[in-house]
């Protein structure tokens, strides 16, 4: 008899679920729920909320492969159909951004290809299209999905997999946008005062989004984009805490190399650890130290790291770009993360932070509530900064945007207020500065169990006071009892308070291989089960 599983969400953690799950011995039954039109692309990916325009932040050789990797993929389309996303045949290599559409089409492709392959395998996938799920109802022993329709199909166990999550908007109000998914890719933005709260790749997209409806960039003299326009009156401004621009992506070994301090070892004697004092952050930050001295003695010196503490670290960090405008500091930073790339070499301090912001997350749980607030005030911005940075040509265009007149960045600090009128105004203390349109840009916000959008499930955490989705190490929720090893969690808003770095690619394979392991476990345990009751 099949095991039948429920995969709700198609995104790129769905897809890597399906591609773990095929490996089961025993033949399995998995039905996948998407409540948009097609499966497989995800919502930051789709059509409804990306441009061709939008690049994805991640190299293609960060890609976990599915059926083939995405560098295979991309060789076989042909000129005219990578001509459509800006690409031609001899750009493709193993280092480059592309349209997030593009990797869209991937992710679809290749879960197609998994349904396609599952029967050779024994097993069966099947998918349910345009099929939003509203519930999910246990009674400990089988899970009843309800759909939008009415209908309800019974599983023996079900995945979260539902990916990014805003809060429900009817779009634009007095040109205001909750965020870029509420209508903005569709919306016609004239020439007025544009404002975009954040500076990540998300809040650049939507000064993309923004700009190309007014105008393009062309490649001119040294690799440089200028931007053509006709529009006077345009005018973008990014609001952010520091006023500072993400930097350009930057070249180091993939996969990573081991660690020299903060080893798999070291890191599982604290994760798996007791629950640290207070000032235990202050031991984690003492192994972070010698890790940066030990890969980079020059960076320690320069910046005083001897002197420094896990609640002045980042004030270091940011100092020498803070002292200059954002725009000169992009340009020199883009041009050393060029000539970087082209010359394989790697900053030794710059690796060694992008190595330590995964392992930093392992050890979090430790922490007590007041560490993990200092934390989050210092260290982690440092690693968002670190691990975000964005893809050179992303950087081109803001830079092309500034040479153009067009766009500004500016900084608000932490105490700035926002209202909503008819125009939009955000006060820092010092000014005002009015929009008659204003774009939230900031991405993805951890999200809490009263959030969910499956009211049953929902209210039973909520009955136990569980404030976020409580998981084991396979992502199955180890409470509310009813759902408890039948429902594995995957939903990465819901996780980001205990991993704050959780977003991501590469995230979401870890998530969906590690679901798959723990699923494929319980699976030979009943196979067990059912043979030693027949023996």
């Amino acid at each position: 008899m099949q095991n039948s599983i429920a995969i709700v969400g198609s995104g790129p953690t769905g897809v890597y679920t399906v591609l773990g799950l095929l490996k089961s011995a025993r033949p399995l039954r998995i039905v996948v729920f998407e409540k948009g039109e097609k499966a497989g692309i995800g919502m930051p990916y789709s059509p409804a909320t990306s441009s061709r325009a939008m690049l994805a932040n991640i190299a293609s050789i960060e890609i976990p492969p599915i059926r083939q990797s995405y560098v295979d993929w991309l060789r076989k389309h042909s000129p005219e159909q990578l001509a459509a996303y800006g690409l031609t045949p001899d750009q493709i290599h193993d280092r480059l951004f592309t349209p997030r559409l593009l990797l869209g089409e991937y992710f679809r492709d290749q879960l197609l290809q998994l349904v396609d392959s599952a029967g050779v395998l024994g097993h069966v996938i099947e998918l349910r299209e345009a099929t939003e799920v509203t519930d999910l109802v246990s009674d400990g022993r089988w899970i009843t999905l309800h759909t939008a329709t009415g209908g309800t199909e019974i599983f023996d166990s079900a995945i979260i997999a539902t990916g990014h999550q805003f809060p429900t908007s009817a779009g634009c109000v007095n040109g205001y946008f909750p965020n870029p998914w509420s209508g903005l890719i569709d919306a016609a933005i004239d020439e007025v005062n544009v404002g975009i709260l954040g500076t990540s790749l998300s809040a650049i997209d939507t000064a993309m989004g923004v700009a190309l409806q007014h105008g393009a960039f062309r490649p001119c003299a040294g690799g440089e984009l200028t931007f053509l326009t006709t529009a006077r009156d345009l005018s973008i401004t990014m609001l952010s805490r520091n006023g500072l621009l993400p930097e350009a992506d930057f070249y180091c070994p993939i996969p990573y190399l081991p660690l020299g301090v903060l080893t798999d070892n070291v890191v599982s004697q604290f994760a798996h650890g007791p629950r640290l004092g207070e000032g235990g952050l202050d031991r984690l930050y003492a192994l972070f130290v010698k890790e940066l001295i030990h890969a980079d003695p020059d960076y320690a010196e320069r910046i005083g790291l001897g002197n420094s503490s896990a609640d002045d670290f980042a004030e270091r960090y940011f100092a020498e770009r803070k002292a200059h405008d954002p725009f000169d500091w992009a340009r020199s930073n883009l041009k050393e993360a060029q000539y970087n790339s082209a010359h394989k070499i790697t900053v030794a301090w710059r690796y060694a932070i992008l190595r330590m912001h995964e392992k930093f997350q392992e050890m979090l749980p430790v922490l007590t509530p007041t560490d993990r607030k200092r934390f989050d005030c210092g260290l982690r911005r440092v690693f968002v900064d670190n691990y975000a940075a964005v893809p050179p040509e992303s950087i081109k265009r803001l830079l092309a945007l500034h040479k153009a007149g067009i766009l500004s960045v500016i900084s608000i600090g932490d105490d700035y207020v926002l209202n909503r009128g008819d125009r939009t105004t955000v006060t820092d203390g010092h000014r005002s500065y009015e929009f008659d349109v204003f774009i939230d840009a900031r991405g993805q916000l951890a999200l809490t169990s009263a959030d969910l959008a499956f009211p049953t499930l929902r209210g039973a955490m909520l009955a136990l006071n569980e404030e976020y989705p409580q998981i084991n190490e396979h992502y199955q929720l180890v409470a509310p009892p009813a759902f408890a090893g039948r429902v594995a969690f995957g939903a990465i808003p819901y996780l980001m308070h205990d991993k704050p770095f959780v977003q991501g690619i590469t995230e979401s394979h870890e998530i969906g291989s590690a679901i798959a392991r723990g699923l494929l476990s319980n699976v030979r345990t009943s196979m067990h089960r059912v043979r030693k009751r027949w023996a």
